[in-house]
């Protein structure tokens, strides 16, 4: 068993790699070439006149044409929500900007998504220009309770989406949200900036860069720094590159927490996190997980981050030393209480993490990979894992747990390896 899991291991990082590229070329949009300048149809740029009424008539003389090109040139339009139709690709290259907060259609009782989408096909968001959300008057709403915010973007269900070029900022909730049983979905070149959660004036909520739920994702050369995940998923994703991209402040490239209906060949290569909060960051819990596998994370650079390496299904435990993962010892972990396997429960397996350097922020620890008692985290490889952290790495209710070729860095007098319930095999090669 031993022996097979290190073969399918060392060989499937070129194997992997080459189904990377493969599903990493979503298919792309086709869009009529024709121009339909908001401007033709009642807009101005001056920031203060409201647009929303022109750019949907834009919007809505593409479709009736089959589609084309809806172009914000430079200037400042100002606009409530719009629909996207068929085969239409919005350009923005002035500045698109979401009427702030005491003149946005619903307020925070209703509020619709500023840009929307549903069960559509060739869909692209693309320019030179910015989409600004006007977002922060939004955030403290994050924490009161019944009050709604609107998604920068948000399409469902949609087949071949392009998102390009573009910057997004300080959305009044998720920036990309992209849901239902889409496909062929790119987002490349895109510039993404929120305030940080720990702003200490305003701090950011909720304001994600990129979620997508799909299958056949390509996240490509990407520019992020956000106040909470910097990329997620859910379940129903398959087929996941994530490529040449920066991400600084936020809570890193994760999975879940809801994971029904699983994620699987999910790929991240070649990035760098910076201040970010979690690296890496695989979460679920009992009532809502779902089978994830062939998880590979490859060529990854991390300074200041305080998890780079964070896998556990303990997202929604209530106690509070369950919740506290960077104090989470092995015996706290032991004590964690087992359940009957159901439908929902999470099932990690098949993660490959290789070729990653971290430093970590002073007094966290190095890494943690903690599964349930009645489901452990099973087919982890680390292989030429190289991390500095004031704690050890805890590795607890996993199995088949390879460590090769790495370099974990501790203080004198503080172990490199926490772990309870674990099968952990160390080679120094």
């Amino acid at each position: 068993m031993k022996r097979n899991f290190c073969a399918w291991t060392l060989a499937g990082l070129v194997v992997l790699a080459g189904l990377g590229r493969s599903f990493g070329n979503p298919a792309l949009p086709e869009i009529p070439g024709g121009v339909f300048d908001i401007t033709k149809y009642g807009a101005t740029g001056d920031g203060v006149a409201t647009n929303t009424a022109a750019i949907q008539a834009a919007i809505d003389a593409a479709s009736g044409a089959g589609g084309g090109i809806v172009e914000i040139p430079a200037g400042v339009y100002l606009s409530g929500p719009v629909r996207l139709t068929n085969q239409i690709n919005l350009r923005v290259d002035g500045t698109l900007r979401m009427l702030p907060l005491d003149k946005y259609p619903g307020g925070t009782v209703n509020p619709a998504s500023f840009i929307t989408g549903y069960g559509l096909h060739d869909v692209a968001i693309s320019g030179s220009g910015m989409i600004d959300g006007q977002g922060i008057p939004w955030w403290p709403f994050a924490r009161e309770r019944g009050a709604r915010r609107p998604r920068m973007i948000a399409l469902s269900s949609c087949n071949r989406v392009l998102i390009e070029r573009l910057t997004l900022t300080n959305s009044p909730m998720f920036h990309i949200a992209i849901s239902g049983k889409s496909t062929d979905v790119t987002v490349r070149g895109v510039t993404i900036r929120a305030n940080p959660s720990t702003d200490p004036v305003n701090p950011g909520h909720n304001t994600d860069a990129c979620d997508v739920s799909a299958k056949r994702v390509l996240i490509q050369d990407c520019d992020v720094s956000v106040g909470d995940d910097n990329f997620t998923c859910g379940g129903g994703t398959s087929d996941v590159l994530i490529t040449n991209c920066t991400y600084g402040y936020g809570h890193g490239v994760s999975i879940g927490s809801p994971t029904a209906g699983g994620v699987s060949n999910f790929m991240v290569v070649n990035c760098t996190f910076n201040h970010t909060e979690q690296g890496i960051r695989i979460k679920s819990d009992r009532d809502r997980g779902g089978y994830l596998h062939n998880l590979t994370y490859l060529n990854l650079r991390m300074t200041n981050v305080d998890f780079p390496i964070l896998v556990y299904a303990t997202y929604m435990a209530t106690n509070r030393e369950y919740r506290a993962l960077n104090k989470v010892t092995a015996a706290i972990a032991a004590g964690y209480p087992g359940a009957v396997v159901t439908g929902r429960t999470p099932v990690y397996r098949d993660l490959i993490f290789s070729n990653i350097t971290a430093t970590v922020n002073p007094g966290y620890r190095a890494g943690l990979i903690w599964g349930l008692p009645e489901m452990g985290v099973t087919n982890v490889l680390l292989q030429q894992v190289n991390i500095t952290a004031d704690k050890p790495f805890g590795i607890y209710y996993a199995q088949n747990v390879r460590l090769v070729d790495c370099k974990i860095t501790t203080p004198e007098g503080v172990n490199k390896l926490s772990s309870t319930n674990a099968q952990v095999t160390i080679d120094l090669r």
